[in-house]
Formats: C-alpha cells, structure tokens, sequence
C-alpha cells in the first residue's frame, strides 16, 4: 500500500503541468458613455457622484480661499492635518477665522481626534463614476484614525488625480499600502431602513477640486 502510495505521488509530481492562461480583461476601464480623454466631462462627473451623496464640492484653482470657505461653512472652529500638509492650505482659515490646527504628530489619542471637529488631507487618487476618494497614508493624508473620528473631512483633490473608472485609479495604486476608499460622508441604514450618519467615519464631507 505504501509503495502504491508513494509511486503515485512520483507521477503526480513529473505530470507536466502547463501554466495557467492569462485570463481575458476584456472589461470596461473608462466611465460608460464617458470619454476619459475628456478631462472636463470626467471631473464634471466626479462632482456631480459626490453631490449626489450629499458632499460639498468647491471647484477652484486656490487651495486656501476653498478650504477656509469649507471649514467655515461647516462651523468648524479645530482642525487636525496630517504631517506633510502644505501650509498655505490652512493659513487663510486660521488668519480670518482664528481656527486652531493642530498636526498629527505626534500621534493624537482617540478622544483628541474625536473633540476635534475637522480633518483636512489630500489623496492618492479619485474615481469620477463612483464619486470615490482613495487615500494610501501617503504625503498630506495621515493616519486612518486622523480621518475617521473628526465630524468634518475636508479633502483637496487635484485634477489630474481624478480617474474616470476604478481600473484606471488601481492602475496607480500600491496595494501593499493601507488604501482607505471613500463615497461620500458616512451612513448606513439599520433594519428598518432609517439612514444612519456618522458610523462609519466623518458625517459630513467637502471636496475642494483643483483646476
């Protein structure tokens, strides 16, 4: 029995197993009906998936007057940002609303995040026919923590980040880093179907689109 046993394991291991074929990606990697050459029609689209969701989006080509416009709309009075963040994103704010910003470095705790009503960051990519923001922990986006606990996640997205479909925006990614994906501000709904805000991350979410 043990011969019969082993000699079948010999012929197992010398069959000639030939390598798998690449399988067919025949899938559509653009926005359907979207030319993704046509950069207005893609950041159009992007706009409009996150104001279908509920988020702000400002569109202009300063980051600073934007960002102040958005904080100040929500009320936001603190701010953390992450290491890295360019400072010209938060100077108009503090100079006309006196709003503190505080860096995330060291680590802020819990509690701090949570007392404080607003994160700032940028990203790693954007998907225009989901309405999607990807943040890899990359330079100006932080710690997943900084941008889950405040109220407010205002985010500054430039255009040529900006992907017409997902394919496109993965193209760009690095898998090994801690990709978070965000569609609009947080919801969900329980059983009876009551929409939920804020269990998830931020209630609320401002987009400031540059270019």
């Amino acid at each position: 029995m043990t011969a019969a046993r082993e000699e079948i394991l010999r012929r197992i291991r010398a069959a000639a197993v030939p390598p798998a074929p690449e399988p067919p990606r025949h899938y559509l990697r653009h926005a359907p009906g979207l030319d993704p050459d046509d950069r207005e029609a893609v950041l159009a689209l992007f706009a409009e998936r996150l104001e279908e969701y509920g988020a702000r989006v400002l569109r202009t080509d300063r980051p600073g007057p934007a960002v102040a416009r958005a904080l100040t709309e929500q009320g936001a009075r603190s701010l953390v940002v992450p290491d890295g963040l360019p400072a010209e994103w938060t100077a108009e704010w503090e100079a006309e609303e006196g709003g503190r910003v505080r860096t995330d470095r060291p680590p802020l705790g819990k509690a701090e995040l949570d007392a404080t009503d607003a994160v700032l960051t940028g990203c790693a990519a954007a998907v225009a026919d989901s309405g999607t923001l990807v943040l890899d922990g990359g330079p100006a986006q932080g710690r997943r923590a900084a941008t889950l606990l405040p109220d407010l996640h205002v985010c500054v997205v430039r255009a040529e980040q900006v992907c017409s479909a997902l394919p496109g925006a993965l193209a760009r990614l690095d898998p090994a880093r801690p990709l978070t994906f965000v569609s609009g501000p947080s919801a969900t709904a329980d059983i009876e179907m009551i929409r939920v805000k804020g269990v998830h991350g931020p209630r609320r979410l401002a987009v400031v689109l540059l270019g």
